[in-house]
């Protein structure tokens, strides 16, 4: 039961934050999803913005005619409860799903206070993810403070009403919602959900705005490169990541220059006879001082070596 919580560990660090950023700003806000605050992105899509908080998802709400989904309904009862008022606020509509895009405890376990007649849509793998850690996932991400303890006191797994392979289409009425899994990425089961007219991209930690992506064990650098192509391929104008800032379809492309230039720094050192190790620190090093002031700089590591094993 050790060896799949240590594979997410670098993962878990990436959602708590960088540790010595922390400790110079002093204590970590608490993760709550804020009020009336959701911004429209669509006539039929809404964001709540995650404040720039550790733990808090930027929440996806897309409104039909008939149905409403929600898109990684936050940390715990709690928040769930909080992202259910916004939906209250945007929607009249009975009919309710859930979609998460992928199976850490912030995007998942607010589905909680959810009633059970509302739908979870979920791939196979991310089921199977969450089946095997993710309930270790909140125990690690519950000591992280009291409030924290609180919050995910009562969290458990809800398992899929409706799971899929490798893509799904939701119609709301009036519009439709495209799933589709591009894992391993950040994870096996990475999901990422367009919105048909809008042409609004939820991206999940597989596109990434002014920050480098979470690599991590499980990560292929070949898939990462594959979903930036068929992520793009649906032209979205706007995009918006699991964390931080949204942002125009053109941070796919800044994405993909960032990790072509891993896989090829990473090429090029392993020619030259590096280890594995010794290519991850110095990749790491080079990109991160490239854009030093960009988070997440850990998964450049991951990265190198998920392209290092792949290289030949």
């Amino acid at each position: 039961m050790q060896r799949p919580f240590l594979v997410w560990l670098p993962s878990i660090v990436c959602a708590l934050g960088s540790v010595t950023g922390i400790a110079q700003r002093g204590p970590a806000p608490d993760p709550l999803v804020r009020e009336n605050v959701t911004v429209k992105l669509g006539p039929h899509t809404f964001v709540i913005p995650d404040g720039n908080v550790g733990l808090v998802p930027n929440v996806g709400i897309v409104v039909g005619s008939r149905a409403t989904l929600v898109i990684d309904p936050g940390l715990g009862r709690r928040n769930g409860e909080t992202v259910l008022r916004e939906v209250a606020r945007l929607s009249k509509n009975t009919e309710l799903y859930i979609g998460t895009t992928h199976f850490h405890a912030e995007h998942t376990t607010g589905y909680t206070a959810f009633p059970p007649a509302a739908k979870y849509i979920n791939s196979t793998v991310q089921e199977a993810e969450f089946e095997q850690g993710g309930m270790q996932m909140v125990q690690m991400f519950a000591g992280r403070s009291a409030t924290t303890a609180e919050i995910l006191k009562d969290a458990a797994r809800r398992p899929a009403a409706i799971t899929f392979d490798r893509d799904y289409t939701l119609d709301l009425g009036d519009v439709r919602v495209r799933f589709l899994l591009v894992g391993p990425t950040h994870t096996k089961g990475d999901t990422t959900f367009f919105v048909d007219g809008d042409s609004v991209l939820f991206a999940g930690d597989v596109v990434m705005n002014n920050s480098f992506l979470a690599a991590t064990a499980v990560s292929s650098m070949k898939a990462w490169l594959a979903a930036f192509d068929t992520l793009e391929a649906l032209k979205p104008q706007t995009v918006v990541p699991s964390h931080g800032e949204v942002g125009s379809g053109s941070i796919i492309a800044t994405n993909r220059t960032i990790m072509q230039g891993v896989q090829v720094r990473t090429r090029a050192l392993k020619a030259e006879g590096r280890t594995a190790d010794e290519v991850a620190k110095t990749v790491q090093a080079e990109f991160q001082a490239q854009h030093p002031e960009w988070p997440r700089a850990n998964g450049l590591a991951a990265a190198a070596r998920a392209a290092y094993a792949e290289s030949r």
